[in-house]
């Protein structure tokens, strides 16, 4: 485990090296991310990480199985707080916007990463519940029509992540208020892509 000062004695390596990457992402982002600078946080070799990851991108890999497991909580509690399907789903894009925000370093990792996910099938797999939490909601709102689903999920998801960007790249401002209100819009959106969402079907 990560000893005083951030050293590390003994315990979970894996765990603490996906604590450091964490760490060293939140502060210089994703794509300047090193194997090498998590092992000299936690004062272990260079070689130490190398016990438990392949590479960089497997590291990395591990940092977004834990980002989506942090995101799947936060749409999930969004979605539980709303009455009725299409509440959930737009309760979910202010997550979306919430998630970017408040996990800058996982969001980072899981958007600007640029992992190929059918290199990691367990990545493959952390992102199901997020998608099925969508996709039921969604679902739900089009009455099972999967073709009309489709596209308001593209829009939808659209709309949150065009927010979230440009949240996290300061074009609101900073602070929580801001990001409230950024939610907030997306959520609005959302409802707007809802009752519009007829008008999303691609012409034949």
């Amino acid at each position: 485990m990560p000893a005083k000062g951030g050293r590390y004695h003994h315990g979970d390596l894996r765990s603490a090296l996906v604590d450091a990457a964490i760490g060293v992402i939140a502060e210089r982002g994703v794509r300047d991310f090193s194997m090498a600078e998590a092992s000299r946080r936690l004062g272990v070799t260079t070689a130490a990480p190398y016990r438990h990851f392949a590479d960089r991108d497997e590291l990395l890999a591990a940092v977004a199985i834990r980002a989506l497991t942090v995101f799947a909580t936060m749409l999930s509690a969004a979605a539980d707080a709303a009455d009725t399907p299409a509440e959930r789903l737009a309760g979910m894009a202010g997550a979306y916007v919430r998630f970017a925000a408040q996990q800058r370093p996982l969001f980072d990792t899981l958007f600007n990463s640029g992992l190929d996910k059918s290199r990691h099938p367990e990545l493959q797999r952390a992102w199901e519940p997020v998608d099925a939490l969508l996709s039921t909601a969604v679902l739900e709102v089009c009455d099972g029509d999967a073709v009309a689903a489709e596209a308001l999920s593209d829009a939808i998801e659209a709309s949150a992540h065009g927010y979230a960007m440009l949240l996290s790249d300061g074009e609101y401002g900073h602070g929580p208020d801001v990001v409230s209100v950024t939610a907030d819009r997306a959520i609005a959106s959302a409802r707007a892509l809802i009752a519009g969402r007829r008008a999303l079907r691609t012409p034949v």
